[in-house]
């Protein structure tokens, strides 16, 4: 009886994961340029079936994400709340809390700062108003991370359901305000909230609102504040084993509710510079699905803040192309979206080959990965 005989006859599955001990740098890059290489071919057969040029497509993407310099400004514009956004979800997944409420951080942080930007715009110095509208802004996105931590902490319940129910809490408010109490009256009855003054919007550096530079700065504190910090440290131990980290003597459920107001208040300062820098105005688009992408660009950048930039310009030049492609050749924009989680989920995907491998039956078992 031959070896894959045995195998069916002793019940072993056709094909099992197995944990990759080690693996080169140059087999990482092979999968990832296999990755990337998928993608565009399983792309392109959707813009055949839609009846283009999958070259002409990709070149008009591309063109219309950073061929000029008006377009490469509206790149970056959408990726500074992504950026920030990354921030606070990679500080919650490294110690293993699951906050699927960056939407909803985003948005409540946003309204925060319109308050002040609607109501008390014409009572404060420009620089004050502003300074006023980030900190009001970081304070509701950290309460509305601190209330799941507070519930995780003492009574352990599910941080990804209570996370994810906030965001419809949010959007539903903002709702309720511009169908309500902030419902701009000049325009007769339309729900939309007034536009901001210009005293309470960001200036603007090299064309782009000084988000940017925000994001930036967020992005070198954050990497200090991890890798350089004892906070930083009792995160990574947190996630890495509470028991330990308790045994090592750090109040875990501290750390948790620290964390979390920290990772909530990145996401309303993200929602601060939304409305601030970009909308001028509060919406429940608001936030536009930064809160959920960001998820996609931690993972992809191995919770590193460094590498969240280029992730985070990456997809914003997906996001801004799949919008000009939209225009020039009228695919719909389903379909544009279809397309770029295609990429998405190539480039996730690939991240399972880099840590794992598939063993078929009867295949050999390797210690070495």
């Amino acid at each position: 009886m031959n070896k894959q005989a045995v195998a069916r006859k002793s019940g072993e599955p056709f094909v099992r994961m197995a944990r990759r001990e080690r693996i080169s740098g140059g087999q990482v890059v092979m999968i990832r340029a296999l990755a990337v290489l998928c993608a565009l071919v399983t792309g392109g057969l959707i813009i055949l079936f839609l009846g283009h040029s999958p070259v002409k497509v990709y070149a008009d993407m591309i063109a219309g994400s950073l061929g000029s310099n008006t377009v490469l400004i509206e790149t970056i514009r959408l990726a500074i709340p992504l950026l920030i956004a990354s921030l606070a979800i990679g500080l919650a997944f490294t110690m293993r809390f699951w906050n699927i409420g960056a939407q909803g951080q985003i948005l409540f942080g946003a309204v925060a700062a319109s308050y002040f930007a609607l109501f008390h715009s014409g009572g404060m110095p420009r620089l004050l108003l502003l300074v006023v509208m980030g900190v009001t802004a970081m304070l509701a996105g950290g309460l509305a991370g601190l209330l799941p931590a507070l519930f995780k902490a003492k009574w352990d319940t599910n941080e990804t359901l209570f996370t994810l129910m906030l965001n419809y809490i949010a959007i539903c408010y903002i709702k309720y305000l511009q169908n309500g109490p902030w419902k701009d009256p000049s325009l007769r009855g339309f729900p939309k909230i007034a536009m901001f003054a210009d005293a309470a919007r960001l200036p603007k550096v090299l064309g782009v609102h000084i988000g940017w530079i925000i994001a930036l700065l967020l992005v070198l504190l954050v990497y200090l504040y991890m890798r350089q910090t004892k906070p930083g440290y009792e995160i990574r131990v947190v996630g890495e084993s509470p028991r330990t980290a308790q045994y090592a003597g750090m109040h875990v459920g501290r750390v948790i509710i620290r964390t979390m107001f920290l990772s909530g208040a990145l996401c309303g300062l993200a929602g601060f510079v939304q409305v601030s820098g970009a909308n001028y105005t509060l919406g429940a688009d608001t936030a536009g699905g930064a809160g959920f992408t960001a998820i996609t660009v931690a993972w992809l950048s191995k919770l590193n803040p460094l590498v969240m930039v280029g992730v985070s310009f990456a997809i914003a030049i997906l996001q801004k192309g799949a919008n000009k492609i939209q225009t020039t050749f009228k695919i719909p924009a389903s379909a544009a979206e279809v397309l770029i989680g295609v990429i998405l989920f190539f480039m996730l995907g690939c991240e399972f080959f880099i840590n794992y491998r598939l063993i078929f039956r009867g295949g050999k078992e390797r210690v070495d990965g």
